[in-house]
């Protein structure tokens, strides 16, 4: 059990909306049906399936931003909010264009009031560099950077609270096929060098088959 990092148990999630207004018959929809399935410390865990499947709304219950039923738990306990941290498919909505690169990646740790200033900053040269870019993007605009950059600067982003996991959904599908290749490779090396646990969320299989050490497919809300 020590060397489990995310365990998923019975794990349901059902939408619920209402036909004809307000007032009208409620509307049941079972979106995850009793999905279990583990991720070892250390590894990468890839997850595919077509659009609707139910890929994202998985990856919201373990972030614990929907209800669901079942249990999940990372490293044998209840999920803090910064244990577990997500990279999305479109890079430039996640980042604000009003902001330099260094205070967006700094911000979680403003948020959580970790550490002084100057440690902060000096933590955001060290990840800029962990992720590929030189510190001195942190000057820099979003609109200044490539896809591929922007991605780079999400990951940063996302890492900066030292998570013990990081969800990568559909992480390089709006990238073309050299900057999402760099972003795989990018995954790997994190993986390697730090043991970071990656659950990998893609339509694209053979990305997939690359870069995952397992995976699991997902069909109308079942893993099959």
């Amino acid at each position: 059990m020590n060397n489990i990092l995310l365990s998923v148990k019975n794990v349901s999630n059902r939408y619920v909306s209402r036909r004809l207004g307000l007032f009208g018959k409620k509307e049941i929809k079972p979106v995850l049906k009793n999905v279990n399935f583990e991720i070892e410390a250390g590894k990468i865990l890839g997850l595919t399936g077509k659009s609707g499947c139910g890929k994202t709304t998985l990856a919201n219950c373990i972030l614990g931003l929907i209800d669901y039923e079942g249990e999940i738990l990372v490293s044998g306990k209840e999920a803090k909010n910064h244990d577990v941290q997500i990279v999305f498919q479109e890079p430039g909505s996640s980042l604000n264009p009003r902001k330099k690169i260094g205070w967006l990646i700094e911000e979680p740790l403003v948020i959580r009031k970790a550490g002084r200033a100057r440690e902060r900053r000096l933590k955001v040269d060290k990840m800029l560099l962990r992720v590929g870019l030189d510190p001195s993007y942190k000057t820099r605009n979003v609109s200044e950077l490539s896809g591929g950059q922007k991605q780079r600067v999400c990951i940063a982003r996302a890492l900066i609270l030292e998570p013990k996991l990081l969800i990568a959904d559909e992480a390089i599908s709006s990238l073309d096929v050299s900057a999402g290749a760099q972003i795989l490779n990018l995954f790997g090396k994190l993986n390697r060098s730090s043991g970071l646990g990656i659950l990998f969320i893609s339509h694209n299989t053979g990305a997939v088959e690359y870069l995952c050490d397992n995976v699991l497919v997902m069909e109308n809300g079942r893993l099959v």
